[in-house]
C-alpha cells in the first residue's frame, strides 16, 4: 500500500513540487543526504513560482541568494520564513558540497520545515480556501524505489520554463487589489502558523551551527546522550543541567562553560526570560561533570547569557525578537538585542577584555602626541567618554574640512592601543573615501610611524579581516552584500568588529543622485538607509558616525551629537574659508526663458532660540527638481550661463572651479560649451584645463587625483562623485548648474570648497548660481556667510563692536571682526611675512595681529588695547 505524501496537496497544478516534496519522504531513512538536497531543490523551484506569480523576471544566472533577497526586499515573506528558506537553503549546499554524514533526525527538522513553507504557498499563491492538512511523519519502508519519480521529475522540469513563463503572463494581467489582498495575507501567515518547538530548535541549531558552534538539539544532548564538553571543540550542549533545572542549551569553548541559552515560545518576551530564567540558572550552576567553571567577581558563574524564541531580529518589536544578549561581567551594562550568536572567537576575545583596566590606559595616554587642533581633541575625549559610559551610538558633527579622519584616527589608535577596542570596522559609503582612508593611514604619523606601520590595517580590497587585523575599511554596499546578499556559507560573525566608525554618516540623499552599480542593490533612499542601518544593527559593536550634516534619519540611528564644530567656529577660528554672496545669472535665465517657481518652505524650530534644528528636520526638501532640471539640460541655457561664466574664471590660474551638472550627459554639454565660450573670447586654454569627472570615465580615481595635485585640469565638470568627502583646497569656485532637494547635499557641495589654501592665498571661495539653489537652500543650510556685511572694513566693524547697546548685538560685531581678519591673515603672502620678520617692531606688529583674533573671539576686555 502506497503511504500518501505531505506534499500531494500540489498535485494538479504544481506537480514538480509535489515530485520533490515525495522523493524527499521517501529517502528520509536509507539516504537523509539525498532527503536534504531535495529540499534545497523544493525550496528553489518554490521561489521560482512565487516569482512568477509576482511577474518578477529573473536575470540570468539567478541565484537562491538573490531569489530570498528579492523576497524580502518586496516584503513578499516574513522574517520567519526567511530563516526557513535560508536553512534549507545552507543545509541544501552542505549536502552538495561538502562530504557530511546527515542524519534522519535532522532530515525529519528540514522536512518540517519545508511543509511549512508549502502551506504558506498553498495560502498565498494556491487557494484562498486552503485548509492545511495535519503533518504526519513519513514511517520507514522496507523497501524504497525513487527511480519512476526521478524519471517523472526530469519530465517536468523540461516543462517548468514553459510553466513558469505561463504564471508571469498571467500575473501581469492581475489588477492591484488582488495583490494587496495576497501580500496582506502573506504578512499575517506567521500569525495563524506559529512554529513548533522542533521547528524552532532547528532554526536555532542551525544559526549556532552558522556562527562555528556544534549544535544538534537531538544528538549533542545532556539529558537524553549525556553529552559531555570535549577539549579542542566548540559545542552548544542541549538540555545542560543546572540546579534543579536545565538550560536549553549551554555553550563550551573546550571545557569552559562561557554561555547560557534560553529558548522560548515566541508569544513570550525575550528580555523576561533573559531575566527571570537565564540569570537564575547562571547564579545555580555547579560543576556536574568534567566542565570548567570560570572565575567571576560577582554571583554569576557563566559570563555570558543569551534568551531568544527563534523569531529574527525586527527593531519596531525588540521585545519579541532578536537574540538578548547580556554580560554578567558588566553589571552596569544592560541587556541588548543580536541579530546572530557570537562565534566562539568572538566571545574568547570578550574574555580577554578588561574595560576597567583599559578606561585607566585611556586616561593615563597623552593626546598631545597626534598634533590635533584643539576642538578635535574635545571630539577624541567625548567619543571616549560617552564609550566608558556604555553608549552604544554616538555623532559627532564638524564642518566639512575641519579633519574628521585625522580625528577618527587618532580616536582608533587610542582604542586599540588601551585594549578598548579590538577591532575597528571603518565604513564609507564610496570606493573613494575608502582609498583616501587608507592613504590617510598611511601617510599619519604616530611618534615617528605611520598608522599602518603599527598595527594591520585591511582596505576595501579586502573582504575578511585576519586575526591581528585592527582596522578594516570596506563600504557599506560590500558589507550589505556581504552579510544579507551572498552566497557565501561563512559570514562575519556578529562579534568580528567591537566598534564601527561610519564616515559620512549623513549619507541617504539618493533622491538626487544617480544610482552607481554597487547602489541598484537597493531600491530608493529608505532602502538604503534601512539596509545601512541593519549593518550597523548586526555586529555586536559601538558605533560612531561622522558628519558634517547630520539630519533626522542621522540622529534616529546614532542619537544628537555629543560634539558638534560648526563651520561658523572654523572660520572664525581661521581653519576654514568664509564664502562671498553668490553671483546669480538672473539676465542669461531669463534670456533663456527659464523662471523660478516658489515652492513650499517647511521649517523646524527649536522652541528656545527660534531656530531652524537641522538635526530633526528631514533631509529632503520638498522642491521640484527633475522637471527644473530638465529645463538646465538645453543647449542654449547652458551657453548664455557658460558665455558669462568665462568672464570670471581662468582655467589658466591657480584657483580650481567645480561645475555640479544634472547628469552625465550634461556633463559632456557643459565641457564642451565652456572651451567653445573661451575659445569664442579669444582665449587660449589647453585642452586638459577643463574635463568631466564621473564615475562613468575611465579610471575616475586616478582623474581626481590628478585634480588634487597636478595643475590641470583646473575646472571639473561633476555630478556626484565630487559632491562628498573629496579633498581638494584649491577648489575656489563653484558653478551650480543644478539643483538638488537634499540640504545635506548640498551643504556637502559647499563644503568642497571650505579648505584653506595658503598655496594660493585664498581667503575665501566664490558661488556661481544659475539655478537659484542659493537662496532656495539657505534657510535650511548651515553653510551661512560668515561676514553677513561685506562691504564694512575693520575699522567699521570695530567701531560697531565699541558702540554695540546689547551683548547680543556685541557677540554678532565680534564674530564679524573675527572673520573678517581671519580673511585678511589668510590673503598674507610670503613676501609679506617676510617683511615683518625683517622688522623686530613689525614682527611684534604681526604676532599683536594674530593674538588679536584670540581676544576678539574670547571677548576679551583687552582687545580694544590692540
Amino acid at each position: 500500500m502506497k503511504v500518501k505524501s505531505n506534499f500531494s496537496f500540489f498535485k494538479g497544478k504544481w506537480d514538480v513540487l509535489a515530485n520533490l516534496g515525495e522523493t524527499a519522504e521517501r529517502n528520509i531513512y536509507q539516504d537523509p543526504h539525498t532527503t536534504i538536497m531535495k529540499l534545497r531543490l523544493f525550496a528553489e523551484t518554490l521561489t521560482k513560482f512565487v516569482l512568477a506569480a509576482e511577474n518578477i523576471k529573473e536575470a540570468y544566472g539567478t541565484s537562491q541568494v538573490d531569489r530570498i533577497y528579492t523576497l524580502r526586499r518586496e516584503g513578499l515573506i516574513e522574517p520567519e520564513l526567511v530563516d526557513i528558506f535560508e536553512t534549507l537553503r545552507r543545509k541544501g549546499n552542505q549536502a552538495m558540497h561538502e562530504a557530511l554524514k546527515f542524519t534522519t533526525e535532522e532530515a525529519k527538522a528540514l522536512l518540517r520545515l519545508a511543509f511549512r513553507l508549502s502551506i504558506w504557498f498553498m495560502e498565498v499563491y494556491g487557494e484562498w480556501d486552503f485548509q492545511a492538512p495535519e503533518y504526519i511523519e513519513p514511517k520507514e519502508q522496507k523497501k524504497v524505489d525513487t527511480e519512476q519519480l526521478q524519471q517523472e521529475y526530469e519530465e517536468k522540469l523540461k516543462k517548468l520554463e514553459d510553466e513558469l513563463e505561463s504564471i508571469r503572463a498571467k500575473a501581469s494581467e492581475e489588477n492591484a487589489e488582488e495583490k494587496t489582498k495576497r501580500k496582506k495575507r502573506a504578512a499575517t501567515f506567521m500569525r495563524r502558523h506559529e512554529l513548533t518547538e522542533s521547528e524552532t530548535r532547528a532554526i536555532i541549531d542551525e544559526k549556532l551551527r552558522a556562527a562555528c558552534w556544534e549544535a544538534d538539539t537531538t544528538l549533542l544532548n545532556h539529558y537524553t546522550h549525556g553529552t559531555v564538553p570535549e577539549k579542542n571543540r566548540n559545542m552548544a550542549i542541549a538540555e545542560w543541567k543546572v540546579g534543579s533545572g536545565r538550560a536549553d542549551y549551554a555553550l563550551f569553548i573546550g571545557l569552559k562553560l562561557v554561555g547560557l541559552i534560553e529558548a522560548k515560545a515566541k508569544k513570550r518576551t525575550i528580555p523576561s526570560a533573559l531575566e527571570s530564567q537565564t540569570k537564575a540558572y547562571a547564579r545555580q550552576v555547579r560543576q556536574i561533570e568534567n566542565e570548567e567553571i570560570l572565575q567571576t567577581r560577582n554571583e554569576y558563574k557563566v559570563p555570558f547569557l543569551y534568551a531568544t524564541n527563534g523569531r529574527p531580529f525586527l527593531r519596531q518589536l525588540q521585545e519579541e525578537s532578536g537574540i538578548w544578549f547580556w554580560d554578567s561581567r558588566k553589571p552596569l551594562e544592560h541587556a541588548r538585542p543580536l541579530e546572530g550568536w557570537h562565534s566562539p572567537d568572538d566571545l574568547l576575545m570578550l574574555l580577554g577584555q578588561d574595560d576597567e583596566d583599559a578606561n585607566q590606559r585611556l586616561e593615563e595616554e597623552s593626546i598631545s602626541i597626534f598634533g590635533l587642533r584643539p576642538y578635535q581633541e574635545k571630539a577624541v575625549l567625548a567619543a571616549e567618554e560617552a564609550l566608558k559610559a556604555g553608549q552604544r551610538r554616538m555623532l559627532i558633527a564638524m564642518a566639512t574640512g575641519t579633519g574628521k579622519t585625522r580625528t577618527a584616527i587618532a580616536l582608533m589608535y587610542r582604542l586599540i592601543k588601551s585594549k578598548k577596542c579590538r577591532r575597528i570596522l571603518f565604513l564609507v559609503d564610496r570606493n573613494s573615501l575608502g582609498k583616501q582612508t587608507e592613504d590617510a593611514l598611511k601617510d599619519t604619523k604616530i611618534e615617528g610611524y605611520s598608522f599602518s606601520d603599527i598595527y594591520d590595517v585591511k582596505s576595501i580590497g579586502d573582504i575578511s579581516p585576519e586575526v591581528a587585523t585592527k582596522v578594516h575599511i570596506a563600504t557599506v554596499q560590500g558589507m550589505v552584500r556581504r552579510l544579507f546578499y551572498s552566497n557565501e556559507e561563512k559570514i562575519p560573525s556578529v562579534g568580528q568588529y567591537d566598534f564601527i566608525i561610519v564616515d559620512e554618516a549623513h549619507r541617504g540623499y539618493t533622491s538626487d543622485r544617480e544610482m552607481s552599480e554597487e547602489e541598484l542593490l537597493f531600491r530608493d533612499q529608505n532602502d538604503y538607509v534601512s539596509q545601512y542601518r541593519r549593518v550597523l544593527d548586526y555586529f555586536d559593536a559601538a558605533c560612531l558616525g561622522l558628519t558634517a550634516t547630520p539630519a533626522l534619519h542621522t540622529t534616529q540611528i546614532f542619537g544628537m551629537p555629543i560634539f558638534k564644530y560648526s563651520y561658523s567656529e572654523a572660520v572664525l577660528d581661521g581653519y576654514l574659508v568664509d564664502h562671498e554672496p553668490p553671483y546669480v545669472f538672473k539676465t542669461e535665465l531669463s534670456q533663456a526663458g527659464i523662471t523660478f517657481e516658489k515652492d513650499e518652505e517647511v521649517e523646524v524650530y527649536d522652541a528656545e532660540n527660534g531656530e531652524i534644528q537641522l538635526e530633526k528636520m528631514e533631509d529632503t526638501l520638498h522642491f521640484e527638481v527633475e522637471q527644473f532640471n530638465k529645463k538646465v539640460i538645453t543647449e542654449s541655457f547652458n551657453r548664455a550661463v557658460l558665455h558669462k561664466l568665462a568672464d570670471y574664471i581662468d582655467p589658466s590660474g591657480k584657483e580650481k572651479t567645480l561645475i555640479f551638472a544634472a547628469t552625465d550627459q550634461h556633463a559632456d554639454l557643459v565641457v564642451r560649451l565652456l572651451k567653445e565660450a573661451y575659445a569664442e573670447r579669444g582665449d587660449e586654454i589647453e585642452d586638459d584645463a577643463i574635463m568631466k569627472i564621473t564615475g562613468y570615465i575611465y579610471k575616475p580615481l586616478d582623474a581626481i587625483k590628478r585634480f588634487k595635485n597636478e595643475r590641470l585640469p583646473n575646472v571639473v565638470v561633476t555630478v556626484d562623485l565630487l559632491t562628498t568627502g573629496v579633498d581638494v583646497p584649491a577648489i575656489t569656485n563653484l558653478v551650480f548648474l543644478r539643483r538638488v532637494q537634499s540640504r545635506i547635499l548640498y551643504d556637502q557641495m559647499l563644503g568642497r570648497a571650505t579648505r584653506l589654501c595658503p598655496e594660493i592665498g585664498k581667503s575665501h571661495f566664490n558661488i556661481y548660481d544659475a539655478v537659484g539653489i542659493y537662496d532656495k537652500l539657505q534657510p535650511y543650510t548651515e553653510m551661512k556667510p560668515v561676514v553677513k556685511q561685506q562691504n564694512d572694513s575693520i575699522g567699521e566693524l570695530y567701531e560697531s563692536l565699541v558702540n554695540a547697546q546689547t551683548e547680543e548685538e556685541a557677540e554678532f560685531y565680534r564674530g564679524q571682526l573675527g572673520a573678517k581678519i581671519q580673511r585678511r591673515k589668510q590673503r598674507l603672502s610670503e613676501e609679506a611675512k617676510q617683511k615683518f620678520e625683517d622688522s623686530p617692531n613689525q614682527q611684534i606688529c604681526l604676532e599683536s595681529f594674530f593674538w588679536y583674533v584670540y581676544l576678539i573671539r574670547s571677548a576679551s576686555p583687552y582687545a580694544d588695547l590692540f
